[in-house]
């Protein structure tokens, strides 16, 4: 399905307009991006908030975060479906998808309504549930799927919002800063979307599990599609290279700020005396392999298929990322030099013991031999190859998004 964002100004996309300087970007741009990036925070904050005081509500600061999140996108993309709607002869009706036979969005904004709705239907939900099952019976209850697919749907109606605004103005006359502005709104979002998808698996990526096959049989599942699907639509230099530093600081900032509040458990039992907040943990070390990545889409051979170039992906992504994070993992886990404010591995939280034997070194439990490291490699490069080939696939498929 082609899409095209909305533009707050209805002279936007008027084939009237001939001067640069007469185009700007909609402040629901703005809006959806930033409400895009309160959504990521809050699900960090509410995180720490999880692993440091435990016992939340309706009207936690974390919820509360993420309620004006929802609420500044939907209403932002709402105004828009409303203006196409009812305002006679709105000239960006005829790039409309229509809905429920009345309604006249964007693709980027109807996923915007719909997550914003999802947000704030599941915090009632989500109250209701703790007082008739407890608190956090388990971490995908209906209330948190639905609030996370909320949430996701939300971030990506921001990433198609972004992105069709761009589309919609290739040809147009549209001054040079507009443009590297659009860019790196895009990419911006992009890297919002992309910590949200860690967040979801981040346990699989615990420094723990470093070491172990599923690790990288999992990241090579999802970061070469996401990381190829930008990197094919951006037009702008080294973009994997900016998205992995989005998605880095996306995550270290609320961690490197909110571990010096103080916080205390409010439920029990309490086996790690904590008295400030318990950071996020550290995420991958990304900005290495996407840079390797952007030199390849720079200069592979020309005459090279979608089929050589994922192949050729597939190969260095997994061996860039090992030799990243193998050693990286260990740092993390092991070292005295990781246990600081910049690494943050002392985090830990309150309902787990201090003295656990396996806090700081890898558990012998959990050791694989060379044979099942080396066909779990190979199970990876198969999953990196597709996956590279399937975000090559999505990226051309996304410079036609104009609805």
């Amino acid at each position: 399905m082609n899409a095209a964002f909305p533009a707050n100004s209805t002279t936007l996309v008027q084939e009237s307009i001939t001067k640069p300087s007469a185009i700007t970007i909609p402040s629901t741009i703005y809006a959806v991006v930033l409400s895009s990036l309160l959504i990521v925070w809050s699900i960090v904050w509410d995180i720490m908030w999880h692993m440091s005081i435990g016992r939340d509500g309706l009207f936690s600061p974390p919820h509360v975060l993420m309620y004006v999140g929802a609420i500044i996108a939907g209403s932002f993309a709402g105004y828009t479906i409303l203006a196409r709607t009812f305002k006679a002869n709105h000239p960006d009706r005829i790039q409309s998808v229509r809905f429920w036979g009345v309604f006249y969005g964007s693709t980027g904004a109807l996923f915007c309504v719909w997550g914003a709705v999802a947000i704030l239907t599941s915090a009632p939900f989500d109250n209701w549930w703790h007082s008739a099952y407890g608190l956090d019976v388990q971490i995908l209850s209906p209330p948190h799927a639905l609030g996370l697919l909320g949430m996701t749907l939300l971030q990506f109606g921001a990433l198609v919002s972004v992105l069709t605004l761009r589309n919609q103005l290739k040809g147009k006359e549209v001054t040079e800063a507009i443009q590297k502005r659009l860019e790196l709104l895009f990419i911006v979002s992009a890297g919002f979307l992309m910590t949200m998808i860690y967040i979801l698996f981040y346990e699989k990526f615990m420094d723990s599990q470093g070491h172990r096959s599923q690790y990288y049989i999992l990241a090579s599942l999802f970061l070469p599609v996401y990381m190829m699907s930008i990197g094919r639509t951006s037009a702008s230099a080294y973009p994997i290279t900016k998205l992995a530093t989005i998605y880095m600081l996306t995550i270290l900032v609320p961690s490197w700020i909110l571990q010096f509040l103080p916080a205390t458990p409010r439920l029990g039992p309490v086996l790690n005396d904590v008295t400030h907040y318990q950071p996020f943990q550290f995420p991958f070390l990304l900005v290495i392999p996407a840079w390797v990545l952007d030199k390849v889409m720079q200069r592979y051979p020309k005459h090279w298929n979608d089929w050589q170039l994922a192949g050729l992906v597939a190969i260095l992504f997994l061996v860039t990322f090992t030799v990243i994070q193998w050693p990286f993992s260990e740092f993390m886990l092991t070292s005295a030099w990781s246990r600081n404010y910049f690494f943050m591995s002392y985090t830990w939280p309150f309902n787990a013991p201090a003295d656990y034997p396996y806090r700081y070194q890898f558990n012998p439990g959990l050791h694989e031999n060379a044979i099942q490291l080396v066909r779990g490699w190979a199970i990876a490069l198969v999953a990196a190859f597709l996956s590279a080939r399937t975000g090559l696939w999505i990226g051309a498929w996304m410079k036609n998004i104009y609805r």
